[in-house]
């Protein structure tokens, strides 16, 4: 399959997803799961919206 047909059918497939709406939801919820695990992450992400609306930069 060449590039473009190739982009074309993923471009077809993304729009047929993204009309889903609890699917994406789904995808969200599930992402946001896993990301929050990581303790180190959400806390450094605490610490730039903190700083930030304190007029800082992080």
């Amino acid at each position: 399959m060449d590039p473009a047909t190739r982009k074309e059918v993923a471009r077809k497939g993304g729009i047929a997803v993204s009309k889903n709406r609890q699917h994406m939801a789904d995808i969200g919820r599930k992402g946001g799961q896993s990301i929050s695990q990581n303790r180190e992450h959400m806390a450094k992400i605490g610490r730039k919206g903190g700083a930030a609306s304190r007029g800082h930069k992080a």
